[in-house]
């Protein structure tokens, strides 16, 4: 595997793509963390991101890398802590910058862990993390409420739509993983329905967010909507959401496009059948923060201030955005993730008053 499919997606060009995938690889300590930029935080859910990156630009060992960081700080109860400062010693467990055990940030090295072994075929690494999957999904599922959707963390009754359409994905590629690995989780399978059932029929479970952009698109980039649903749920929010010519708001009351949501929702198009949407974006939204020195993006662009802000390009960034060029570019690993169609899917599951269960 190489990068020849994110220069396939028609946008960038070999060097340009070099310097992005270069640019992410300079950012990755010796132990495997990669943080947003240099001497800021790492976070779990994006350095998970960063990883899916190298793996779609054939950077299978720096991957690994990261993933093994992950194992090696997962807490004893399956989570992770929401931040870690970069410091010149290195980004460890014991560089906590956030407390917070956020179930949505644990969930999702599971799609990045999975992924990587699409990439890379590897059996036996993927039998090596399985104690760090099976850990971190056991974690998140004892946050599941009795109506399918999961708390945001152990202290909140609190659910996200933008995070549990993250979390779907995340138990989706955890039971790919256990097939893959002979594994039998039914409980998995059960409240993979449960909280799919939840964010498709039953929008009032989860705290009202609508501001977001992300609480807009990503029921379809976690393979939650697909179809005619998701294709109507993309164009009732166009108009609030997508700024021509300049990418995608963070807030709809913001003047403020930034790089990673638009990434996102580009990839979010592709799954959807409308690549061409997808590559005007992913041109319009690097027209303003590639920087072309050393190919990285930086977070957004206020519009209304003609300005960068905030002054910082981060790694997350530009892994979203060669992750949507891995989906535009047919590269398997990233389509199959996000595409949706060849991971497990959810059983039939029918509401008893608050209660969801199977309706098998």
């Amino acid at each position: 595997m190489t990068a020849a499919h994110l220069v396939a997606a028609g946008l960038l060009d070999a060097p340009e793509v070099s310097r992005t995938v270069g640019g992410i690889k300079a950012l990755q300590r010796p132990d495997g963390a990669i943080p947003w930029f240099a001497g800021d935080k790492l976070d779990p859910w994006d350095h998970a991101e960063s990883a899916m990156a190298l793996d779609a630009a054939g950077e299978h060992e720096a991957a690994r890398s990261a993933y093994l960081w992950l194992a090696r700080t997962q807490n004893a109860d399956g989570s992770w802590f929401a931040n870690y400062a970069d410091t010149p010693e290195g980004v460890s467990a014991a560089a906590v910058a956030d407390p917070t055990r956020e179930t949505n940030f644990s969930a999702y090295p599971a799609v990045g862990i999975y992924h990587h072994y699409l990439a890379t075929a590897d059996r036996r690494f993927l039998r090596e993390l399985w104690p760090t999957v099976v850990s971190a999904v056991e974690f998140v599922l004892r946050q599941q409420r009795t109506d399918g959707a999961i708390r945001w963390h152990p202290d909140s009754d609190e659910a996200l739509l933008s995070g549990c359409s993250s979390m779907y994905q995340a138990l989706r590629c955890a039971v790919a993983t256990a097939t893959a690995l002979g594994e039998n989780q039914p409980g998995w399978e059960l409240a993979l329905s449960r909280l799919g059932h939840a964010l498709t029929a039953h929008p009032e479970r989860f705290a009202p967010k609508e501001r977001y952009s992300m609480d807009w698109y990503y029921p379809v980039l976690g393979t939650a909507l697909r179809g005619e649903a998701a294709r109507r749920r993309i164009e009732e929010g166009w108009e609030r959401f997508v700024v021509p010519s300049l990418g995608v708001r963070c807030v709809d009351d913001h003047p403020w496009v930034t790089g990673g949501e638009s990434s996102e929702l580009a990839i979010a198009l592709w799954a959807i059948g409308r690549a061409e949407q997808a590559r005007q974006l992913l041109t319009d939204m690097g027209s303003r923060l590639r920087d072309k020195e050393d190919g990285m993006y930086w977070t957004g662009y206020v519009f209304a201030d003609l300005a960068i802000w905030p002054q910082e390009k981060t790694s997350w960034t530009a892994g979203s955005v060669l992750l949507a060029l891995a989906a535009l570019g047919g590269e398997p690993a990233t389509r199959a993730v996000f595409g949706g169609d060849a991971l497990p899917k959810p059983l039939p599951v029918e509401c008893v008053a608050e209660r969801c269960v199977s309706g098998r």
